[in-house]
């Protein structure tokens, strides 16, 4: 059983959560308690009709419960990626579309959540060598294609790579730019970069980069 999950709900960050902290409550937050499946329904409406409210929090008992709910209203899609440091602590980062980004894609039909995230890596940065090592996070997000509304989970694992090799960009995934970010241009990605993306930036921080030994 989960006690958290986060959503960025087209951009705006969605908390499901058991217990809130109102000493982190702002004014521009919109918290409510969950009782009944009409109160999800009830939330998410007051959510799209208020621009003004950067973030819902949604407190219940049965978290899960209602996380299932909100997950149904969705055609559900499955993504990996990965936070991949070199030997010299520095976070592999790609551009896109102007917005600082994390290599990642979508897992292909027989392939492995770990295969995927790998491959993506390889294919977005043009990598000959990395390692897996370790699962980092999850994050979710939502978007509409073709009048349908998706919601994305991706899950993120922890990567080694030498920082020697020659950074290629994807450009048919409009990818224009790679770099391994030092501590300077990570203030930089964090500044310009996707909501749902700073939890990664945060998980793989928590414990610090890893040097292959």
């Amino acid at each position: 059983m989960r006690q958290k999950y986060e959503v960025h709900l087209e951009g705006r960050p969605v908390i499901f959560t058991a217990e809130a902290d109102p000493m982190q409550l702002r004014d521009d937050h919109l918290l409510v308690r969950l009782h009944a499946p009409a109160d999800l329904e009830r939330a998410v409406e007051l959510f799209h009709e208020r621009a003004e409210v950067k973030r819902l929090i949604l407190v219940a008992d049965e978290v899960d419960g209602f996380w299932q709910q909100f997950s149904d209203r969705f055609v559900p899609v499955l993504a990996a990626g990965g936070a991949v440091s070199d030997d010299r602590g520095r976070l592999l980062v790609i551009h896109r579309l102007g917005v600082w980004d994390l290599p990642k894609g979508k897992v292909d039909a027989g392939e492995s959540v770990e295969e995927a995230a790998v491959r993506e890596v390889r294919e977005e940065c043009g990598l000959s060598e990395v390692h897996l090592e370790e699962f980092l996070c999850d994050t979710w997000h939502t978007y509409v294609r073709r009048g349908l509304h998706h919601l994305k989970r991706t899950c993120w694992y922890r990567m080694q790579a030498p920082g020697d090799q020659v950074l290629i960009p994807q450009t048919d995934e409009d990818i224009t730019e790679v770099r391994w970010a030092d501590k300077d241009l990570l203030r930089e990605v964090r500044a310009n970069t996707y909501g749902s993306l700073l939890p990664v930036f945060s998980a793989w921080e928590a414990e610090g980069p890893r040097s292959r030994t």
